[in-house]
């Protein structure tokens, strides 16, 4: 039990996160449910058996439903290997360190000394036992950063969770888990890290190239793309601004540096459709006009040879930050519902700022009566409320194709 210093330092921490995070929408960013997670129990019954919650799952085989961004997080205090970049436990950094109890506390492991890899692990556990059997998450693992030389970079590292922890969580408790393996295409090895991963059973490789210090358009990741295409696994790759964790580059995020991967064979899925930001048109030179990240997102998709090899995934983007104009687009674009694959994001539909149901309200997307409902299950079951929370959006009478959150055929291929 922490001190009441400790408390309020937390509090004060949680506060100043809870502001940085949505800076370009103040006025709607006091947290209607409060800063941290209560981290409550399993459902109700009467909020498991919902109506509601009912006709989400309608229509859906449940068998079908992974999850493909659920990230894997800890301290290390497992044995696993994960690591934490020390600034993220420092309070001469309070951002980082804030972000971190941020995360711990969406994944209820922040209250778990010496057990916060277990309590995560256990915590995703009674989250699926919430859903229907047979929906699982993907979770992911996270390289290091690399410099040009090749040479490890742990000082720009935010966090490094390896694909061995990554596949025995997964090998260990298949009936919640598969895994995704992160390789950074600098290392000398990244061919056999990707054989690897491959024979070890990871269904995709993920990037966050402005945090990992990746350029997709160099030269230097046509031998990783390659490889990657010849063993058929999907890229999941961040794209537009990255502000969950520090990053170095943001220009690295630009959709359009993805071209490369694509043309080079890769199945490419862009996490959260690009729908935060504004990078350069490199179509229209190096320096070219800034627009949003998420138009050029629209202009590969709209591309008729990258049908079939560029997807989009929905994690956060129902976040404060991100719903709106783009939420909305990706609804009303049938057409892409087949190429449009539901993620998570977990742990952060557990950080109580990032979301607000009557926000949602506002903007005409869910109705009002369901606003009570997810409220609730929310502060239960997180991944329930962002199942049932985009099952149910509408935008101009259109809602999701159930094909979007039945994932497994795309990552079972």
């Amino acid at each position: 039990m922490p001190s009441k210093p400790d408390t309020k330092r937390r509090r004060l921490l949680y506060a100043g996160l809870a502001a940085g995070l949505g800076a370009a929408s103040l006025w709607r960013w006091w947290p209607e449910q409060g800063i941290a997670n209560p981290c409550r129990a399993a459902l109700p019954r009467h909020l498991a058996d919902h109506d509601i919650v009912r006709a989400a799952w309608a229509g859906i085989d449940a068998g079908k439903v992974w999850d493909c961004h659920a990230h894997l997080v800890g301290s290390g205090d497992s044995g696993g290997g994960i690591w934490v970049n020390p600034e993220m436990t420092s309070l001469l950094h309070p951002f980082q360190y804030a972000q971190r109890l941020f995360y711990l506390n969406a994944g209820c492991a922040h209250a778990a000394p010496g057990r916060v890899d277990q309590s995560y692990i256990e915590r995703m556990h009674n989250l699926l036992d919430g859903m229907r059997p047979g929906v699982k998450l993907i979770l992911l693992a996270f390289d290091y950063s690399y410099r040009e030389d090749a040479a490890v970079s742990p000082e720009t590292t935010a966090f490094y969770t390896p694909n061995e922890y990554a596949r025995r969580v997964a090998k260990a408790h298949p009936e919640y888990f598969e895994w995704a393996a992160s390789v950074h295409p600098y290392r000398s090895d990244c061919v056999a890290a990707l054989g690897q991963a491959r024979h070890d059973g990871a269904r995709a490789i993920k990037w966050l190239p402005a945090a990992m210090g990746i350029d997709p358009a160099s030269p230097r990741c046509d031998a990783f793309y390659a490889a990657l295409a010849k063993l058929g696994l999907p890229l999941i790759t961040h794209g537009g601004m990255e502000r969950a964790v520090t990053v170095g580059n943001q220009e690295l995020g630009n959709p359009l540096r993805l071209r490369r991967a694509i043309e080079h064979g890769v199945r490419v899925v862009i996490a959260h459709c690009a729908s935060l930001g504004e990078d350069h048109d490199l179509d229209r030179g190096a320096h070219g006009p800034v627009v949003s990240s998420f138009s050029l997102f629209a202009r590969l998709m709209d591309e008729p040879r990258f049908e079939g090899r560029l997807f989009g995934d929905l994690s956060a983007m129902t976040q404060l930050n991100r719903a709106g104009a783009a939420l909305a687009t990706v609804i009303e674009r049938g057409e892409w519902h087949g190429r449009l694959l539901n993620g998570s994001d977990y742990p952060l539909p557990g950080i109580m700022p990032l979301y607000s149901v009557d926000y949602m309200v506002d903007l005409g997307y869910i109705e009002p009566a369901m606003a009570p409902l997810l409220t609730a299950i929310r502060q239960h079951n997180p991944l329930l409320f962002d199942f049932v929370l985009k099952r149910h959006l509408d935008v101009n009478g259109k809602r999701f194709a159930p094909t979007v959150f039945e994932t497994r055929p795309f990552f079972a291929r």
